[in-house]
C-alpha cells in the first residue's frame, strides 16, 4: 500500500492516533486504577473505544484529504493532463484516488516535455537566423557584382569597346547564378512540401553514373582529377525517378571534384547489392570533413570552413537537395569523412 494512496495516508492517520489512545489510556489506568488492569471489562471497553476511534478517525482524514487537499491537486492534474492530451485522446483521462503520484509523475514529465521544447525552439531560432545570413550572403555577391558592372557601364563603360561585352557577359554570369540560387531554391520547396512529382521508370543505375561521368568529364580534367566507377557484371535495374537521380549524382561527383586535391586527385562511384536495395557510394580522397560539420552537411546554404577555404563557388544548396530528393523516394542517405583522408556518400535506391 503506497503512501501517496489517500486510503493509506487516513490509515496511517488513524493507525497512529488510536496507538496513542492505547497507550495513553494503559498509561493513566496503570496510575490512577492499576487493579483495573486485571479485569476483562476493561480490555473490552478499551478494543471498543479504540475501535470506535481509529473508525473515526480514518473517515476524519480520508474526508479531509478527498475534500480539502486532493480536490486542488486533481485541478492541477487536470490542468496538465488536459494540456498533454491535446495530442492524445481525452477520455482516457480518469479521478484516479492515487492522484498525488500520478500528479508527481506527470508534472516532471510535463516539465522535461518544455524543455525538449525550448531546446528544440532555440535551435530553430538558431537555424533561422543561419538560414538568413547564409541566404543573405549568398544573394549579395552577385547582386553586388551586378550592381558594379552596371554602374561602371552607365557611367561611361559602355561605350568602351575595351570593357563592354566583358562587363555585359559578367553581368550575365552573375544573373544566372541569382536564378540557380532561386530554382535550387524553389526546387527544395517543392520536395520539403510533398509537390514535386516523381516519374519512377526502371533503369540502369550504373549507366546513368556513367553518363554524369562524362558530362563532369571535362570539368575533372581541369583539376586532373580521375573519375572512376566500379563497373558491375550486370545491369542494376532500380526503380526511381531517373533525372531526379541524375541531378543526386551529378551534385555529389561536382562536390568532390571541387573540393579535392589539384593533382592526385580521385573519387570513385560503387555499387553494393543490399537485397531489397542498391547502395550506391561515392568516395573522394579530397579535403575531407570535419566531425562538426558533419550533422550540417545536408542544411540549405551550410557550407563547411574548409569548403569556403577551398571554393567561392559552391552555392550550400547541392547537397540539401540530394537529401530531399532520396528522402523523397523514402529512401536513405549517410555521409563519413576524415579530415585530410577523403569523404564518402552513400544512397540507397529500390530495386526494380
Amino acid at each position: 500500500m503506497k503512501v501517496h494512496d489517500p486510503r493509506a495516508i487516513a490509515i496511517l492517520n488513524a493507525t497512529a492516533v488510536t496507538a496513542a489512545y492505547i497507550i495513553l489510556f494503559l498509561f493513566s489506568s496503570c496510575i490512577l486504577h492499576p487493579e483495573s488492569l486485571g479485569g476483562f471489562a476493561i480490555y473490552c471497553m478499551l478494543l471498543l473505544t479504540g475501535g470506535l476511534l481509529f473508525a473515526g478517525t480514518y473517515f476524519f482524514f480520508r474526508f479531509t484529504v478527498d475534500k480539502f487537499i486532493y480536490s486542488k491537486i486533481r485541478l492541477i492534474y487536470k490542468s496538465i493532463y488536459s494540456i498533454k492530451a491535446q495530442k492524445m485522446d481525452r477520455h482516457r483521462f480518469t479521478s484516479n484516488r492515487n492522484i498525488l503520484e500520478n500528479v508527481e509523475q506527470e508534472v516532471a514529465h510535463w516539465g522535461d516535455e518544455k524543455q525538449k521544447e525550448i531546446e528544440r525552439l532555440k535551435q530553430l531560432e538558431e537555424y533561422r537566423k543561419d538560414f538568413i545570413g547564409n541566404i543573405s550572403h549568398e544573394l549579395k555577391t552577385p547582386l553586388f557584382n551586378v550592381q558594379g558592372y552596371v554602374s561602371t557601364l552607365l557611367e561611361g563603360g559602355l561605350d568602351d569597346p575595351s570593357i563592354n561585352k566583358e562587363y555585359l557577359r559578367r553581368t550575365e554570369v552573375s544573373v544566372e547564378r541569382l536564378i540557380r540560387i532561386v530554382e535550387d531554391l524553389g526546387e527544395i520547396t517543392q520536395l520539403e512540401s510533398g509537390q514535386m512529382y516523381l516519374n519512377k521508370v526502371r533503369f540502369d543505375i550504373a549507366v546513368v553514373s556513367r553518363e554524369v561521368v562524362e558530362m563532369l568529364e571535362m570539368k575533372a580534367g581541369e583539376k586532373n582529377i580521375q573519375v572512376l566507377i566500379n563497373q558491375p557484371d550486370k545491369p542494376l535495374w532500380v526503380h526511381a525517378d531517373r533525372e531526379k537521380v541524375r541531378q543526386v549524382l551529378t551534385n555529389i561527383i561536382d562536390n568532390s571534384i571541387r573540393y579535392g586535391p589539384e593533382q592526385g586527385g580521385r573519387t570513385k562511384i560503387s555499387f553494393f547489392d543490399m537485397d531489397e536495395n542498391i547502395l550506391v557510394e561515392v568516395t573522394d580522397n579530397g579535403i575531407g570533413i570535419d566531425q562538426d560539420d558533419l550533422p550540417r552537411v545536408f542544411e540549405r546554404f551550410y557550407r563547411t570552413s574548409r569548403g569556403r577555404e577551398t571554393s567561392s563557388k559552391g552555392k550550400g544548396l547541392g547537397l540539401a537537395i540530394v537529401k530531399h530528393i532520396i528522402e523523397a523516394h523514402q529512401q536513405t542517405i549517410n555521409v563519413r569523412s576524415t579530415v585530410g583522408v577523403g569523404t564518402t556518400f552513400g544512397f540507397t535506391l529500390r530495386k526494380a
